[in-house]
């Protein structure tokens, strides 16, 4: 049996400004928005080959729901003018470390919470 990841599911009460982060601070381009029967925008995102669904709440779903994850880590060739554009947002930057193989990462925080990290490339 094989596996791959089809989409990482990100929920939000403002789905537009959670896209819009991704798309200005991480390189996300939009594969799709779709208007549910009650008004609510919903979004496929491309993040550098993982696919991100957003939404707010489904009303169709029983489990319980919450909004946010826990990090997406995301390769960053440029690191030095990443961590700078995103700093001069004013991103609330969660910790800076330097790796064991000498790689900086930066942890900062997303939409709902969520823990982003931009990783040094090679």
């Amino acid at each position: 049996m094989s596996f791959k990841i089809n989409h990482l599911h990100l929920k939000s009460p403002d789905t537009r400004k959670t896209v819009d982060f991704y798309v200005n601070y991480c390189g996300a381009k939009v594969l799709r928005e779709t208007t549910t029967a009650n008004g609510r925008k919903s979004f496929r995102v491309n993040l550098h080959g993982v696919e991100l669904n957003v939404t707010d709440f489904l009303e169709e779903q029983r489990l319980a729901q919450f909004y946010g994850l826990e990090h997406i880590a995301i390769d960053a060739e440029n690191y030095e003018s990443e961590v700078a554009k995103i700093k001069g947002a004013g991103i609330k930057i969660l910790e800076e470390r330097v790796l064991p193989d000498g790689r900086h990462v930066c942890f900062f925080e997303g939409p709902e919470g969520v823990r982003l990290e931009f990783l040094q490339m090679r």
